[in-house]
């Protein structure tokens, strides 16, 4: 995978240098079993969930090469964000953004995800700098349901309350900038009022930096939920 023109993103953390490689493996749950008379049948199911890996160099100094949305940051900013990913118990975005060199848009990757786990090597070959190779699941929404068993004349009978979700409060969007777009354009589009630009800003301070008027194409901003 080449460099330009990619941009990872876990969250809302950008990785300074683009990875040169991504795995995306999308795990098969469809059984085979034998039937007499007809051999062989596959019963297809829907697809397991889909497991991501990739090896991304956390630089303890600032390169030209490396990005930056809001001002260099050392290994351990990373290193903490990973950290607080795992921690949290909480899914989140991973978020791949494709563009060509002369600026044409390709196809992104927008999906939620757990952080299964990451492993941190120092190599004395890299001077001071890491190589981090992370390991990241798929995330599904799911719900659980409740069974309340009765006995009515010594026989059981049972009743299914409705489904009870795990997530009840409003999910957060992720939107890529286009060119000519501003925060209050966006918030408008999103909130149907342009004075809640403070509200996006405030949630992207980090990829837009100190100047809420300055956002570039292929940014990727949090939409709060409000």
């Amino acid at each position: 995978m080449a460099k330009n023109g990619y941009d990872f993103y876990l969250d809302k953390c950008l990785l300074p240098i683009t990875p040169s490689k991504l795995t995306v493996k999308i795990n098969n749950a469809n059984e085979t079993m034998t039937l007499i008379d007809e051999g062989e049948i596959n019963i297809l199911k829907k697809a397991e969930l889909t497991d991501i890996e990739f090896e991304c160099s956390i630089p303890q100094v600032k390169y030209p090469f490396a990005v930056y949305k809001a001002g260099f940051k050392g290994a351990d900013y990373f290193l903490d964000y990973f950290e607080a990913l795992k921690n949290d118990r909480k899914p989140f975005q991973f978020i791949v953004c494709r563009s060509l060199p002369a600026g044409g848009r390709l196809f992104d990757t927008n999906i939620k995800v757990s952080m299964e786990d990451y492993k941190i090597t120092e190599d004395a070959d890299n001077g001071f700098d890491l190589d981090v190779k992370i390991k990241l699941k798929q995330w599904r929404d799911y719900g659980t349901k409740i069974v309340d068993i009765t006995f009515d004349m010594g026989k059981p009978q049972g009743s299914v309350e409705p489904q009870r979700e795990t997530v009840n409060a409003p999910e957060a969007q992720s939107y890529t900038v286009a060119k000519g777009d501003c925060l209050w354009n966006i918030a408008k589009r999103y909130y149907n009022n342009g004075s809640k630009y403070t509200v996006i800003y405030n949630a992207n301070k980090e990829v837009i930096g100190g100047n809420p008027n300055l956002i570039y194409p292929g940014q990727v901003l949090t939409i709060p939920a409000v």
